[in-house]
Order: C-alpha cells, then structure tokens, then sequence
C-alpha cells in the first residue's frame, strides 16, 4: 500500500518508492539520505503534529510535514 510518508502513523516502518518535488527541496531530501529503496521509521510527530521525526540509517532527523508530503512510502508489515 502506498501512500505519503506524511500519511504516516507513530511507530510505522516504510521504504521509499519515490521522492518528489524539484530543485534546492529534492536536493536537500536525498542529501539527507531520503533516496528510493531507504526504509524509514516514524519516531514521533511533534504535538501540533509538525514536524515528524524519523529514523533514517540509524539517525534521526526531523521535517515539517509539508516536507513530508512530497515523498511517497510502502509500508512495511
């Protein structure tokens, strides 16, 4: 099932299908390590639910939601 890492529950796991948006955005994305095939875990989201923080090959870094929204995710069970 595919949807928006933003779409994304606290304590899911998901991997990367696809990283959307253009210029200096995408860049930064996948300079932090968010490419297609990365698997994910949302670690929490923050009270006014952005930004969300994630786990991403052992680090965690954090993105506003709108961020978020621009990279699609499988779940993984």
């Amino acid at each position: 099932m595919e949807l928006t890492l933003s779409g994304m529950r606290e304590g899911s796991r998901a991997r990367i299908v696809h990283v959307g948006s253009t210029g200096a955005l995408r860049r930064r994305l996948l300079e932090m390590g968010l490419q297609k095939g990365t698997e994910i875990y949302v670690e929490k989201y923050a009270p006014l639910k952005d930004p969300v923080e994630l786990i991403v090959k052992g680090y965690h870094i954090s993105l506003r939601v709108e961020e978020a929204h621009h990279i699609t995710v499988e779940l993984i069970e």
